[in-house]
């Protein structure tokens, strides 16, 4: 078997200036952006869905509003080849008593939900991308994306199933951690199952800091939170739930790592020193469910953030005495606090100990 010289080795494509112009109609672009997204034409309309997979109406039309795209035109070919091995292959799940209906709907309307969010957020990255590199305007960068994209797509694909495999087993072996020696009898009945340092980080008069700004600086603004935001939660052993907006929602599995994931959120960064930022959390019980955690300390942490000052850190009592013992923390109470829905609450304010 023979090696291929460095000269002979297929060179990486490098794509030249997109021509802002349309050189095809409409009809013609849309065949093939799905010739090359979706691996072939749409030759299916719903009665060829019902009928190649044996499904009934009710079925395919709860399957395709669960993923988020309706059925608006029973009558039109909309639909591929894939979309029929999907239902075939979601349907016998439940024909073979593997998953009942309530799970079904669950599992496609994550994927559903999941799958809208990360291909609205990866156009626009092409989109900035494109704009950067060619210094074209948004019209003009979004025509270029709707060329480039497509090709892009099995390697999206790719890097997708990676990325979910990865954090699946991730998850599980922190399920596996977490259930080690655990019954269930250690959950009291009424209470929320899982216990979490869950905490809300946001910016400081957002609105007023970003009112000026056009699109593409509004852009690197948010940006440049959500990626230190991030950055910091996990190089410090939480998790992100969401992105609100101005804010995030993570979630740690011990009071430790939950200050050291709040702490370094309000410090002062570097890359982004112009984006103050506020955080509250607290150790409590949530319901995990869709993604999302909820409950009444979710509530609570979200409204002792709203109390907190620029680059601090605000806790409750009961968070601050579980965290009391180490010395690595200071803990100094504040002013009783009226908050709506909550009553009068004493929040705590969390900070490194000194050690000079």
């Amino acid at each position: 078997m023979t090696s291929k010289t460095p000269q002979e080795a297929p060179e990486a494509s490098v794509p030249a200036a997109p021509d802002a112009s349309p050189t095809a109609t409409p009809r013609d672009a849309a065949a093939r952006i799905d010739e090359l997204i979706l691996g072939g034409p749409r030759r299916f309309d719903f009665d060829d869905l019902l009928r190649e997979t044996g499904a009934s109406a009710e079925f395919v039309e709860d399957y395709w509003r669960w993923l988020g795209l309706p059925v608006t035109d029973p009558h039109e070919a909309r639909f591929s080849a894939a979309d029929l091995e999907s239902l075939r292959e979601i349907r016998d799940l439940i024909e073979r008593g593997q998953l009942d209906e309530q799970a079904q709907m669950t599992l496609v309307r994550s994927l559903g939900h999941t799958a809208d969010r990360l291909a609205l957020w990866q156009v626009e990255a092409f989109v900035e991308h494109l704009s950067r590199r060619f210094d074209l305007d948004d019209v003009a960068a979004r025509q270029a994306t709707l060329d480039q994209v497509p090709h892009f797509a099995d390697v999206l694909a790719r890097q997708l199933d990676h990325a979910w495999r990865r954090q699946l087993a991730a998850l599980m072996g922190r399920f596996a951690t977490e259930l080690r020696g655990v019954d269930g009898s250690e959950v009291s009945r009424g209470q929320l199952p899982l216990r979490r340092a869950v905490g809300f980080a946001d910016i400081v008069s957002f609105t007023k800091r970003t009112a000026g700004l056009g699109s593409q600086e509004l852009s690197e603004y948010v940006q440049a939170f959500e990626s230190r935001a991030r950055d910091v939660i996990v190089e410090a052993g939480g998790r992100v739930v969401k992105t609100i907006g101005d804010a995030v929602l993570f979630v740690a599995d011990d009071v430790v790592t939950g200050a050291e994931v709040a702490l370094g959120l309000a410090a002062p960064h570097a890359s982004a020193e112009e984006i103050p930022v506020r955080v509250g959390f607290v150790w409590g019980r949530v319901l995990s469910r869709f993604g999302d955690v909820f409950g009444p300390d979710v509530n609570l942490a979200s409204r002792i953030t709203e109390l907190a000052e620029p680059s601090t850190v605000l806790v409750d009592p009961t968070t601050a005495a579980l965290l009391s013992s180490s010395a690595r923390y200071a803990l100094t109470a504040q002013s009783p606090q009226a908050v709506q829905g909550l009553g009068e609450i004493q929040p705590v304010r969390l900070q490194r100990a000194y050690t000079g």
